[in-house]
């Protein structure tokens, strides 16, 4: 809807606004011939048209207001010309016919499609009809014989006193007319407004309700991610190595092969069940969200108790701490975290039997940064595919918490064999935001 007044337009009442007009005009026509009918008997003195002149008269000026909301400049320049035209046909119904006029005026000023047309349409009308009052007046006065009943003598006589009387009626009639249909059409454009302000707010509830079940949806397929998936695999990895042991055993021992059975079974449950959380969480991930909104309370002072899991797992691990240590975030504590343990679970998972890993933390002036390496001969922290499936959520994962932090992530292989993953995280626009 454009914001200029001109370029609105009022929307048509409908078809049951338009048998409302009709029933009312038809009323008002009916009332218009009975009020001429009165008037008639009242004014004997005076000559008067034929019952279908009044008739005529009754349809034309109030009939004619059924197309009041349709046509209204056309309706509301019948109306005032049948108004004059009745005055020279012996037609001196005075009452219904000016509240004809005033409904026709009033439904310019409300309805007029052409705001520009409407006003000078109104104006003629007003400006018409006061000169022909006007015009009346000063005949009257020149010719004093056609109303020898009234008095001119005095500054302030019988004559004057009318003439005001009828003049100052006139003004507020066309100037209630004039201001009154304006003040309906500037009504009605505001509570257009109003309801098509009301449904926008509708449409972003609704649109704030889908996203906050997005990001509560992606929420918690990242933290089953990074904490079931992380502990299944580790399970896994745990039960396999057990199973090795026990088929490698010392010569001559006894190996129940129901222990190694049991084992080998823990260990492919483990992987199907990594593998299917993985397709789950797929349908649950939606793009867009901030990966930093969690209640977990993991940081940077667990990243020891991590390290320690996995040397238990059966990788080697070293862990360093570069820099002077100094507290940071929530957030970004929560955020180095899951990408150490994501990063550890993938070179479990990846980088063969073989290999060692080396995880360390920088405390820089601005930043902070995590770098887990490996010496696998596999994938380490996965080929850096996006959008590959179940097994890319990981990466996924640590792109999104990286970006929300306002950080940068670096994945890849090294020049001499393994993988790597580096990320930098800004301390300064974190503790802004955390402020």
């Amino acid at each position: 809807m454009s914001s200029a007044p001109d370029d609105w337009q009022r929307p048509p009442p409908g078809a049951a606004g338009y048998r409302r007009d009709a029933i009312a005009a038809a009323g008002l026509a009916g009332a218009t011939f009975l009020s001429w009918l009165l008037f008639s008997s009242a004014m004997t003195a005076q000559s008067h048209a034929p019952w279908w002149g009044g008739a005529i008269f009754s349809v034309l000026v109030a009939g004619s207001l059924a197309f009041r909301r349709r046509w209204p400049e056309i309706v509301a320049l019948v109306v005032a010309v049948t108004f004059v035209v009745g005055q020279y046909s012996g037609i001196w119904e005075q009452l219904f016919n000016n509240i004809c006029l005033f409904i026709a005026l009033y439904t310019v000023g409300a309805w007029g499609r052409n705001r520009t047309l409407a006003t000078a349409l109104r104006i003629l009308i007003s400006v018409g009809m006061l000169l022909w009052l006007a015009g009346v007046l000063i005949f009257q006065a020149l010719n004093p014989d056609t109303t020898p009943d009234v008095s001119r003598d005095g500054p302030l006589s019988q004559f004057a006193a009318i003439g005001l009387i009828q003049i100052i009626t006139n003004l507020l009639y066309f100037g209630g007319a004039y201001v009154f249909g304006n003040a309906a059409w500037a009504s009605a454009r505001q509570r257009e407004a109003l309801e098509q302000r009301t449904l926008e707010l509708e449409r972003e509830r609704e649109v704030s309700s889908r996203q906050a079940v997005e990001l509560e949806r992606s929420r918690i397929a990242r933290e089953l991610h990074d904490v079931v998936a992380h502990h299944v695999s580790v399970m896994g990895l745990q039960a396999g190595a057990a199973r090795r042991v026990l088929e490698r055993g010392p010569a001559g021992a006894a190996v129940d092969p129901r222990a190694v059975q049991a084992l080998s079974v823990i260990e492919e449950n483990g992987r199907e069940a990594v593998d299917e959380l993985q397709r789950m969480l797929g349908a649950l991930r939606e793009r867009g969200d901030d990966p930093s909104t969690t209640a977990s309370t993991r940081g940077i002072a667990q990243l020891d108790e991590l390290v320690d899991e996995a040397r238990a797992s059966g990788l080697p691990v070293t862990f360093s701490t570069v820099g002077a240590e100094r507290p940071v975030p929530t957030a970004i504590g929560l955020t180095v975290y899951r990408l150490a343990q994501e990063s550890l679970t993938n070179v479990r998972k990846h980088a063969g039997p073989r290999a060692t890993a080396d995880v360390r933390l920088r405390f820089l002036a601005d930043a902070v940064e995590l770098e887990v390496s490996d010496t696998g001969v596999g994938a380490g922290a996965a080929s850096p595919v996006e959008g590959g499936g179940g097994a890319h959520l990981g990466q996924i994962g640590m792109r999104e918490r990286v970006a929300a932090a306002g950080g940068a992530l670096e994945l890849g292989p090294k020049p001499r064999g393994g993988y790597r993953v580096r990320a930098r995280l800004p301390l300064s626009l974190a503790v802004k935001e955390t402020a």
